[in-house]
């Protein structure tokens, strides 16, 4: 990471991540790490890891999750990737992610935002390591929205509530590394393309110091 790359947790996660990790002698992965673009990531080559790129948006994270879980058998899936942030304090730093959910499901009156009608499945996951909370949906987001301060939402992205919920379906532990790019204002697409590098960068170390 650069200097003045923050890694909230650090301790915390690196005792986390590395705990549940053993040699096994079957054809399972450790690792699974799942990233939406390769400009998000370099294609790092880590023993018993496999790296999957799924593009972009929910739909294409949960294709890619349920294939990984059923061909590689992981003990643990990994997301990394790149956020909009709600406060600029969080601008510039490796975020971890405690607990994700779902911004675009809107589908008023038949059930609160964030909510899938009908269905009794959980609208919020736990990683269960420290961080903080995401809300995942099929829009950049470029301007305020105030459902998402009153969720206490710290950063917002494209993937993660589909991996989290493939992984509760398949009882596979998930955790989450974010780089905050941009304060999710009009700025936003510009401030994500200028930072892309940083967040390559600081990312891939943030993972390697970990694991």
């Amino acid at each position: 990471m650069s200097r003045g790359t923050k890694l909230y947790f650090y301790t915390e996660i690196s005792r986390a991540l590395n705990s549940p990790l053993k040699c096994c002698e079957d054809l399972a992965m450790d690792l699974v790490i799942i990233v939406a673009l390769q400009d998000e990531l370099p294609n790092l080559k880590i023993d018993k890891c496999k790296l999957l790129f799924s593009g972009v948006g929910k739909v294409n994270a949960a294709q890619t999750t349920t294939e990984a879980i059923l061909k590689f058998r992981p003990r643990k899936i990994v997301n990394l990737g790149t956020v909009g942030v709600l406060s600029e304090d969080k601008l510039g730093s490796i975020l971890p992610v405690n607990e994700v959910i779902e911004r675009d499901m809107i589908a008023e009156p038949l059930s609160p935002r964030g909510k899938v009608p009908f269905e009794k499945s959980d609208n919020i996951f736990f990683s269960r390591q420290p961080g903080f909370r995401c809300a995942t949906g099929d829009s950049f987001v470029t301007q305020p929205d105030p459902w998402l301060t009153s969720n206490k939402v710290d950063m917002v992205d494209m993937e993660l509530f589909a991996i989290a919920k493939v992984c509760s379906i398949y009882n596979v532990p998930w955790f989450s590394l974010k780089f905050g790019t941009d304060i999710a204002n009009a700025e936003a697409a510009k401030h994500w393309s200028g930072n892309l590098k940083e967040a390559q960068n600081a990312l891939s170390t943030a993972l390697l110091e970990l694991i």
